[in-house]
């Protein structure tokens, strides 16, 4: 097990998630602040922040637990990263990057969740 949730790859991937999230989101309209860009951006935040929380339980199963909060949240990231492409507010290349991260993060997600059931 990691000594820190800093150490977890999952954690560093879903960091850049969010750093990207944020720079995409800074165009969105100002009449979105309070909605779809803060919605996103919740969402997003909500992914290391779940690992990180999961990594500091007692418990591998409370770990697990935290680990699919984050994969739940990283799904939520990627419909409404969607739903702002369909807006128009993202363009093709910006969805599809913050898709591609998203995926990585998922797999990497999957695999950490993996290890800690065996």
């Amino acid at each position: 097990m990691a000594q820190s949730y800093k150490d977890l790859v999952a954690w560093k991937k879903a960091m850049e998630l969010v750093t990207e999230v944020y720079k995409e989101t800074e165009t969105f309209p100002k009449e979105e602040i309070y909605g779809l860009t803060s919605q996103l951006r919740r969402a997003a935040v909500s992914v290391p922040c779940n690992i990180a929380e999961g990594q500091g339980r007692l418990t591998k199963g409370e770990f697990q637990q935290f680990l699919g909060y984050a994969r739940g949240s990283l799904l939520e990231t990627e419909t409404l990263v969607l739903l702002a492409g369909n807006l128009n507010y993202l363009r093709r290349n910006q969805v599809d990057r913050l898709l591609d991260l998203s995926a990585e993060v998922g797999k990497i997600l999957n695999g950490l969740l993996r290890s800690i059931s065996e």
